[in-house]
């Protein structure tokens, strides 16, 4: 065998990982964007019980790409504010549901963190933009 002919026998390990990463890959997200108040869905698995758990809050960033994305969802609660890191395109995440689309003009809205009170809502997306795509007029 020629050295040319071993080296295309083999195969190229970042294809590899892409391929296995690919089969992993959930199909069924929906389009979030930061800002986006979002109801995430985890699978809580408690001996031989399995529930669901709902966490809702706002999309404050997002990172990563392909099997590795994460989302950071902050809420608050009782004048404390929780925030939660989820991979998108983990098993224990059963849904993704979008309840109400934000405006953002930010990549990472780190700055709510500091917000109290009414200042901390964001504008809904629908009174600050008139041309957003997939979005009921009215």
């Amino acid at each position: 065998m020629t050295a040319t002919a071993t080296t295309t026998a083999r195969l190229n390990p970042q294809q590899v990982l892409a391929d296995l990463e690919a089969k992993h890959l959930k199909s069924d997200i929906p389009l979030m964007d930061i800002g986006d108040t979002i109801e995430v869905h985890q699978r809580i698995v408690e001996g031989e019980k399995e529930r669901i758990q709902r966490f809702q809050g706002v999309l404050i960033a997002r990172s990563g790409g392909g099997i590795n994305e994460m989302i950071t969802v902050r809420r608050v609660v009782d004048d404390i504010g929780v925030e939660r890191v989820y991979p998108i395109h983990s098993p224990m995440i059963a849904t993704f549901k979008v309840v109400r689309r934000g405006d953002a003009r930010r990549a990472k809205l780190y700055f709510l963190r500091d917000r109290v009170g009414k200042k901390r809502r964001l504008r809904d997306r629908r009174r600050g933009l008139k041309h957003v795509a997939n979005e009921p007029k009215g």
